[in-house]
């Protein structure tokens, strides 16, 4: 038995990266699981890879209408909602105030709060009606950006403090029916990729860093991977293991917020 058997949840952005392995681990614990994606070979490879566990819809997360879809999707395939996860993202290339260019700021800054904010927005509201059916739950993934500085440029810091203030905010609106919390975790060897219109399309957040890279930045000394984040969503979208925590956000970022000024860890010699 699995810790979501029964449950039926709604993913954003679940074709690759962080949301791929949620909607495996989510499968893998006995939910059943709608995915939103705008790539269309990702929604084909969704369909084919879990024929009866994930009903996949193509759609824009910044669009009501494409969530509303997916709700309604989910529910005429499940019958109920339980958890909406807002997880599609877009990264910023950690381009500096200073480096952005002046003739593409416009585009990008629509790109990036579009999807990272917007996006939950939008997720969130198509999604309330049916979670309150169920007393349920969303979960928002937000980052270390959400607390840190230099986890991204400006573009995509300021989007994930905003996901933060959205965290509190529908905590308190939806409270006492429906759970609202986020998880934010550390670096890690992603896909998310940045706006066209900084050129950053074709680049994800991890190209030229490897996991040796990674690893002696975190207090934890080693790199994880996507899977190693979706245990904090599991627990999070379980009624049985979090009916007192709304408006939390799980910092899973390997101890970054532990880490000293002079050393990262203090017990690496132990």
């Amino acid at each position: 038995m699995g810790w979501l058997d029964g449950a039926v949840a709604m993913i954003t952005g679940g074709g690759s990266g962080l949301g791929h392995a949620l909607v495996r681990r989510f499968v893998e614990e006995g939910a059943r699981v709608a995915v939103l994606e705008r790539d269309a070979d990702k929604v084909a490879q969704l369909r084919q890879d879990f024929p009866s566990d994930v009903v996949a819809v193509e759609g824009d997360v910044s669009s009501l209408a494409s969530n509303q879809q997916a709700v309604a999707a989910a529910v005429e395939a499940y019958g109920r909602l339980d958890t909406f996860v807002g997880n599609a993202g877009v990264w910023d290339g950690s381009v500096s105030i200073v480096d952005l260019p002046a003739e593409g700021l416009d585009a990008a800054f629509d790109t990036v709060f579009s999807v990272n904010v917007k996006g939950y927005l939008m997720g969130a509201k198509a999604s309330y009606p049916e979670l309150l059916k169920t007393h349920g739950n969303m979960i928002f993934t937000l980052s270390n950006a959400a607390f840190h500085t230099d986890g991204g440029g400006p573009l995509y810091t300021a989007s994930k403090h905003a996901g933060l203030g959205l965290v509190s905010q529908l905590a308190f609106e939806l409270a006492p029916k429906i759970r609202v919390n986020g998880v934010a975790p550390g670096p890690f060897n992603s896909d998310l990729r940045g706006p066209v219109s900084l050129g950053l399309d074709g680049a994800s957040l991890t190209d030229g860093r490897t996991a040796e890279d990674i690893a002696p930045l975190l207090p934890l000394d080693y790199s994880p991977t996507a899977e190693d984040y979706t245990g904090m969503y599991v627990v999070l979208a379980s009624n049985a293991n979090s009916a007192t925590t709304t408006g939390a956000v799980m910092q899973s970022d390997g101890g970054l917020r532990v880490r000293g000024i002079g050393r990262v860890s203090g017990g690496r010699h132990l």
